[in-house]
Parts: structure tokens; C-alpha cells; sequence
């Protein structure tokens, strides 16, 4: 089974990640994400920039949020990206997360009645429809993308993914959406109950599982030492402990190691050295079961369980820090 390969690119220069995903492209991966989830880098300057500078590998986003662009402004934005990349562009929305949203003074009400207005604005946009909408997130009067030259007015065939983590987001996404852009530092055990409920937003639009594509960000820490690969990941997994214990409890992480390294931790934002002292206690086999950490057979491995458990597009995102060798290492499989 030919795997579809893919590159989950942050937490790095933006020089880096163009580099990066020139070097995926060249070494048969199928594509390269870019995520808008803290306030570093936005995704869609490094989207343009990777599209410019490849001919082949999609490009997608991470996903962008549903609360700081307006509807009309996105399918705008990916519509010029579309043209940019000859229609190579993946468009992921998410419901973003506090306390950063509250930071900024945006209120996270109704997220799912947010993202279904959004949804379905934004695909009319794109199929060059003129749209008017009365909506309570979203608001238009006689809208439509005014492309009259260059690209002319044809249909824009961008498919539109949501990350979502909950499980209503998941049930709606699979009414709605074109795939679901499943979380990373997940079991496949969270997996499975990820596509119950995507199965169950599928039906609702006559639609099978099978119609909706399921590509994965997988946390990857590569080395030829295994130990070492999996130490690398422990600061990455005892932060998300920290920061988000309702997905690793739905992991199957005990209750009492979230709580522990929360106190040790001293809360969120952790105290210095807070993070360090907590992964000690960190044990491996919970490393190894929520990230793909260890030689590169390990690595190919735990790709394998996700994609038993529902993932048709491994995207990986490098903890290890040497993102070239983890690309050509993946490519010699």
C-alpha cells in the first residue's frame, strides 16, 4: 500500500520550512501543512511561499481559525492561493483554543454553529456563487469572489478540512466537511472513537467514511538510538499533559499521571523548570503510545497502528529537530 506521506512544518524558521518542503517533494511526499497555533507565525505567508517554490506537493493549512478572518476574506485568500499554486491548496479550519483566543479578545461562543456557517459560505464562495447569508457568526449580502480576469470565473475546487479534537466537532465535520484533520499526540485508541463519530456525521449526508479523507498529524521523534528518540519527545508529550489533559485522559493516559505532572508542573503556564522536572515522571510507554518515537522502523511502525485506526495521510511533525534526516530516512522505506 503506497502511503500518502505529508509534512506537519512549526516551531521553526520559515526559510526552514520552505526548505523542508522542497526537500518532501523531491523525496515523494504528497504534502506539507502549516498550523496557525500560537501567535508565531501565521500560516498562510509560509503557504504562499512553499507554493511558489513547488510544483507538485499540496499545500495545505493546519488549520486557520473561524473567529479573526471573515468568511468571505478566507475563500478570497485561498482562492488567490489556489491560482498561485495551480490548484495544489488545502484549506483546514479549527475552533481555535483559550486562553489564547480570550488573550485577544475573541469569545469562543457556539463554535460548532461558528464552523458550520463558515463551512458552507466559504464552499459556495468557492463554487463562484453569489451568496447571501443571514447567519449568526457569518453575514452576506450579495457576496461573490470578483475574479473576472486572469483566472476567469470557474469553480475553485479547494476541499475544506476541520481539525477537530472534540467529538461533536468530529461528528460535524463529518457531515460537512471534505476530511477531518485528526489531532496529533493521540492513541489510535482515541482514533477509534474519533471515526464513530465521524461515521455518524457522514451518514447524515449520505455519505460513507470511506468519502472522507483522514490525513493525521503524527508527533515523530527519529533516531538511530530508540531511547534517545523517545527522551527528545518527552518535554513535547509532558507539555500537552499540561496544557491539554481532556485529550490525553480520552487517550487512555491515567488520571493520576495528568494530575501529578500538573502539580509538578506548578499549573499552566507551567513554573521555571516546571516542564523539565515533570517529564522525569514522564514513563516511556506513554511516549510510545501517543507519538511515533524510535529508530525509523519504530517510527514506520506506529504509522502503520494509526493507519489502522483510521488515518489515510500520515502528516509528521520532527520532535527530534533533524527534519531532513527523518524526510529521507521516510523516503527508503
Amino acid at each position: 500500500m503506497k502511503i500518502r506521506w505529508g509534512l506537519y512544518l512549526q516551531d521553526m524558521h520559515v526559510r526552514d520550512m520552505v526548505k523542508y518542503a522542497q526537500l518532501g517533494e523531491q523525496n515523494g511526499f504528497e504534502s506539507a501543512w502549516v498550523a496557525e497555533s500560537r501567535l508565531a507565525r501565521d500560516a498562510l505567508t509560509p503557504m504562499t511561499a512553499i507554493a511558489t517554490v513547488t510544483t507538485r506537493l499540496k499545500v495545505g493549512a493546519g488549520v486557520i481559525n473561524t473567529w479573526t478572518r471573515n468568511a468571505a476574506l478566507i475563500a478570497q485568500t485561498f482562492a488567490t492561493m489556489d491560482e498561485l499554486s495551480d490548484g495544489r491548496v488545502m484549506l483546514g479550519l479549527g475552533a481555535w483554543w483559550d486562553p489564547l483566543a480570550w488573550k485577544v479578545g475573541i469569545e469562543r461562543k457556539e463554535p460548532l454553529t461558528c464552523m458550520r456557517e463558515y463551512v458552507e459560505t466559504i464552499r459556495r464562495l468557492f463554487m463562484m456563487e453569489e451568496v447571501t447569508y443571514e447567519g449568526r457568526f457569518v453575514k452576506l449580502r450579495g457576496v461573490r469572489l470578483d475574479v473576472l480576469h486572469g483566472a476567469g470565473e470557474k469553480p475553485r475546487n479547494i476541499p475544506i478540512y476541520v481539525g477537530a479534537t472534540g467529538w461533536k466537532m468530529m461528528e460535524l465535520a463529518g457531515e460537512i466537511a471534505d476530511g477531518v484533520l485528526l489531532n496529533y499526540l493521540v492513541s489510535p485508541k482515541y482514533n477509534d472513537t474519533a471515526l464513530e463519530h465521524i461515521r455518524k456525521g457522514a451518514v447524515k449526508t449520505g455519505r460513507k467514511i470511506e468519502d472522507i479523507d483522514r490525513p493525521q498529524l503524527v508527533a515523530c521523534s527519529m533516531e538511530e538510538d530508540a531511547d534517545k528518540a523517545v527522551k527528545l519527545a518527552k518535554k513535547h508529550v509532558t507539555m500537552t499533559l499540561g496544557q491539554q489533559p481532556h485529550i490525553m485522559k480520552a487517550s487512555g493516559v491515567s488520571e493520576d499521571l495528568i494530575q501529578e505532572v500538573q502539580k509538578v508542573m506548578g499549573g499552566w503556564p507551567a513554573k521555571p523548570g516546571g516542564i523539565e522536572k515533570a517529564a522525569e515522571i514522564v514513563p516511556d510507554d506513554v511516549v510510545r503510545m501517543i507519538t511515533a518515537s524510535g529508530t525509523v522502523s519504530d517510527v514506520f511502525a506506529k504509522v502503520k497502528e494509526y493507519m489502522a485506526h483510521g488515518c489515510t495521510s500520515p502528516l509528521l511533525l520532527p520532535l527530534s529537530g533533524n527534519v531532513e534526516y527523518v524526510i529521507k530516512s521516510i523516503a527508503r522505506v
